[in-house]
């Protein structure tokens, strides 16, 4: 599966942002999707994820309550919504997929990812 990022962008610490992940293929539904983060210097950071099917969704402890994943099998696209940013949130955020059996498994290990997209800056301004 290839995979497209986009919807970074600039905002002021307390806004919103929702990023995009396009995906291409017959079945993204069997892809749980990730989303990840990076800052230079620094390792890859786990976001959040939701299974293939969308019923399951794991989030960091940085980003609870704050950040929202979602997907639409029919578009073949997941969502980042995020809210409340914070300056700490800038970095450049990459979606990547992993064909999953296993529904409800959690996979915030960035190694685990096979299939990533090009990444999108997030820059949160104070």
């Amino acid at each position: 599966v290839q995979l497209q990022a986009s919807g970074g962008g600039l905002v002021q610490a307390g806004g919103s942002l929702r990023l995009s992940c396009a995906a291409s293929g017959r079945t993204f539904s069997s892809y749980a999707v990730g989303w990840f983060r990076q800052v230079p210097g620094k390792e890859r950071e786990f976001v959040a994820q939701i299974s293939g099917g969308g019923t399951y969704t794991y989030y960091s402890d940085s980003v609870k309550g704050r950040f929202t994943i979602s997907r639409d099998n029919a578009k073949n696209t997941v969502y980042l919504q995020m809210n409340n940013l914070k300056p700490e949130d800038t970095a450049v955020y990459y979606c990547a997929a992993k064909y999953a059996l296993r529904s409800g498994a959690r996979y915030d290990d960035f190694t685990e990812y096979p299939s990533w997209g090009q990444g999108t800056q997030v820059t949160v301004s104070s």
